[in-house]
């Protein structure tokens, strides 16, 4: 399912944008292609990232993959409950957010894909 009123990356990420703020978790056709998450490193509060640079890795039973930073910015929050426990991702993708980035750059929100362009490209 892909939420409507979220934006989304190619590579199986949710994104939420409030003014300057944010947040990114995992969508739920990502969380699906998955059996369980077992481990994810989340970049450290006070990293400035940069727009798809590899920031996020994930592990699951039988995969290991990464996510690209949409923007470049700030890491101002991070979700220690899915540090301790990634399997809530695969539960509640949706409600599990990962970070919160502060955003050098609000416009970087242009090449995001809207919930339609996710639907498609996420079919391939």
């Amino acid at each position: 399912m892909i939420k409507k009123d979220l934006l989304y990356t190619k590579d199986y990420a949710w994104v939420k944008i409030d003014g300057e703020i944010a947040t990114i978790g995992i969508s739920e056709p990502g969380a699906r292609m998955v059996e369980e998450f077992v481990f994810i490193d989340l970049p450290e509060k006070g990293r400035n990232v940069k727009k798809d640079e590899d920031f996020i890795h994930l592990e699951a039973m039988k995969w290991t993959g990464t996510i690209k930073s949409p923007f470049n910015g700030e890491v101002i929050d991070v979700n220690n409950e899915a540090v301790n426990d990634p399997s809530i991702i695969n539960k509640d993708p949706y409600n599990t957010w990962l970070v919160k980035i502060k955003l050098s750059n609000p416009e970087e929100a242009k090449d995001l894909l809207t919930p339609e362009q996710a639907e498609q490209v996420y079919r391939r």
